[in-house]
C-alpha cells in the first residue's frame, strides 16, 4: 500500500485535493444558490437538490472544459511551437512530429515499448495521436455538457424574471454563454503562457517543471 502511495503520489494527491475543492464549491454554491432565492422570494433547496441542478452543473463543467481545452491546445500547440529557454517546450531543432528513431516507433520500438508503438499502421497513428484525441473529446464533452446545463440554468432565471425561456441553439448565440467560456479561456491561456515565460528565467528546486537551478537561461527542454 506504502509503495501504491509513493507511485502515484502525484495523481492521488491532485485527485484527493480535487474532490475537497468540489466539495467546497458544492457548499459556497449551494449557500449562494439560497441566498439568490431567499432574495427572489422563493422557496430554497435541499444540499441534494442543489447537486442535481442545472446551477451547480453548469459551474462545474464551464470550468472542466477550459481545464481540458487549456491541455489540449498545449499537448497539439508544443508540437511545433517553441520557446527559446523554457523546459515547457522541446529543443529548438526539434519542431514537429520527429522522427520514428526518436520517438522510437515502428521498427525503432524496444522490447519494453507500448505494442501499439511498434505495430504500425492506423493503430499506431491512433495511438501516436491519443493524448491531444483523448483531451480533446473532454472538451467536446464538457463543453457539451456545459451548453445542455448552461441553457437550462438561463431558462429558469428567464423564468424567475417571468420571461420566455430559449431553445439549445440560441443560447448557443447567447451573451451568457460566450462569456462563461471566454471569462475561463483567457485565463487559462495567460497561464500558459506565463508558465512558459517565467520558467525561462525563473527556478523550482526538484520539479520536473523546472529547469535544475544551475542551467543557463537559454537552455530549452531541459527539466530538473
Amino acid at each position: 500500500m506504502r509503495r501504491f502511495v509513493r507511485d502515484n503520489g502525484l495523481s492521488l494527491g491532485f485527485g484527493i485535493a480535487f474532490l475537497f475543492a468540489l466539495a467546497g464549491q458544492a457548499a459556497a454554491g449551494h449557500a449562494e444558490f439560497n441566498n439568490q432565492l431567499a432574495t427572489d422570494g422563493l422557496a430554497q433547496i435541499s444540499f441534494g437538490n442543489y447537486l442535481m441542478s442545472s446551477d451547480f452543473a453548469v459551474d462545474v463543467t464551464e470550468n472542466w472544459q477550459s481545464e481540458y481545452l487549456q491541455f489540449f491546445l498545449y499537448i497539439v500547440a508544443t508540437v511545433w511551437l517553441l520557446q527559446r529557454g523554457s523546459p515547457e517546450s522541446k529543443a529548438l531543432n526539434k519542431a514537429g512530429t520527429e522522427s520514428d528513431q526518436e520517438q522510437r516507433t515502428g521498427e525503432h520500438a524496444r522490447h519494453d515499448s507500448p505494442r501499439w508503438a511498434g505495430i504500425g499502421g492506423a493503430r499506431q497513428a491512433l495511438f501516436s495521436r491519443s493524448l491531444g484525441l483523448v483531451m480533446g473529446g473532454l472538451f467536446l464533452l464538457s463543453w457539451l455538457a456545459q451548453s445542455i446545463s448552461g441553457v437550462a440554468a438561463y431558462n429558469e432565471q428567464q423564468l424567475r424574471q417571468l420571461q420566455a425561456p430559449i431553445d439549445w441553439g440560441n443560447y448557443l448565440a447567447s451573451a451568457d454563454f460566450w462569456s462563461r467560456s471566454l471569462q475561463n479561456w483567457q485565463s487559462e491561456l495567460l497561464a500558459v503562457a506565463s508558465m512558459a515565460i517565467l520558467s525561462v528565467y525563473l527556478r523550482q528546486r526538484g520539479s520536473p517543471e523546472s529547469k535544475p537551478v544551475g542551467t543557463p537561461h537559454t537552455s530549452t527542454g531541459v527539466e530538473g
